[in-house]
């Protein structure tokens, strides 16, 4: 009991659906397979292999698994989560010039951004062949939907990440496209193809966009809190010129000098030396750190009202467990 008490959420509830685990996993390295270009299988191993949570495959197991189903389809639907995921992380490093990605050389750096951004191409087709072989119209509206709003979402932010007038709304409006959106289609699609109800599925879909928001609001407070082993270095955002919900609402309460300063650094990327120490001190001076963590625990707890919602069980236990360990890392 102590060790499954010492245990994170994610990885009881990856052991509770290892089974399923396993064969999502021998999906995926089936479908990633290529008999006319060997470097698709190489690219997409070099990221799919290199760990992480999965909790997005998983996510579309648990629901599937909480509403009773038995079926072979959860397993289609979760590696079509977990592909639409590898290949927007191969257009994201391109996008941003990444060097790293959980702590070894991104696809790009190894290869090159054609290979990253082509093999990215190929994961989405790969998606979309196993999302229609559930014969299920609902799962491929939702999960296409995913796809448009995730792209929508990176587009946004190209345009919003150094603008000082991209307030919260806008803020959310990305987080939704670049992460929720997964999250609560993989959740959706996991009642849908189990029959739920309709009321169980918008609770599967309310509990994604809720995690999915928390999630991103969290890792980007770490980027200023620090304290988390995100693999990434204090100021990483700020460096980067990302407009982020800590500093947007550090903008909102600035007077014209602390707004000069924002907008020196980050719209006009003209940082000096001790410039993120001013930053850290802002953020502080007005609240904006603790004021995001409140918000992050306020998306928690709407994720945790929705699964409230669903049918009792280990899986929604874990499930709830999972928002609470979230936003345990900034607590």
């Amino acid at each position: 009991m102590l060790d499954e008490a010492a245990t994170k959420p994610h990885e009881r509830l990856g052991k509770h659906l290892a089974e399923d685990m396993n064969s999502v996993n021998e999906l995926i390295r089936a479908r990633m397979a290529s008999k006319h270009a060997p470097r698709i299988p190489e690219v997409t191993a070099h990221l799919v292999e290199a760990g992480g949570k999965r909790l997005r495959p998983m996510l579309t197991l648990a629901a599937a698994r909480m509403c009773g189903y038995e079926g072979p389809y959860h397993v289609h639907l979760a590696a079509t989560v977990e592909f639409i995921h590898t290949a927007t992380l191969l257009h994201d490093d391109v996008v941003d010039e990444s060097a790293q990605r959980r702590g070894r050389p991104t696809a790009n750096l190894l290869w090159d951004n054609k290979s990253s951004v082509l093999v990215g191409d190929y994961l989405f087709s790969r998606s979309f062949q196993l999302m229609t072989e559930t014969g299920s119209l609902e799962v491929l509206r939702i999960l296409s939907n995913a796809s448009a709003t995730i792209a929508e979402g990176e587009v946004l932010q190209l345009t919003a990440a150094q603008d000082l007038a991209t307030d919260e709304a806008i803020y959310l409006q990305v987080v939704r496209g670049k992460t929720a959106a997964l999250f609560s289609a993989a959740t959706e699609v996991g009642g849908v193809i189990a029959g739920a109800g309709e009321a169980h599925v918008k609770a599967l879909f309310d509990y994604g966009d809720a995690l999915g928001i928390s999630f991103q609001i969290v890792d980007d407070l770490l980027d200023y809190w620090g304290g988390d082993a995100t693999g990434k270095n204090i100021g990483d955002d700020f460096r980067e010129r990302k407009l982020t919900l800590p500093v947007i609402k550090a903008v909102a309460k600035a007077d014209a000098e602390e707004r000069a300063f924002w907008t020196r650094t980050i719209e006009k990327g003209r940082q000096e030396e001790g410039d993120l120490e001013t930053a850290l001190a802002l953020l502080n001076k007005h609240n904006a750190l603790e004021e995001t963590r409140q918000e992050a625990l306020a998306w928690a707890e709407k994720a945790k009202a929705a699964m409230a919602q669903l049918p009792e069980g280990d899986i929604r236990q874990m499930l709830t467990d999972i928002a609470d360990y979230v936003v345990a890392r900034v607590n």
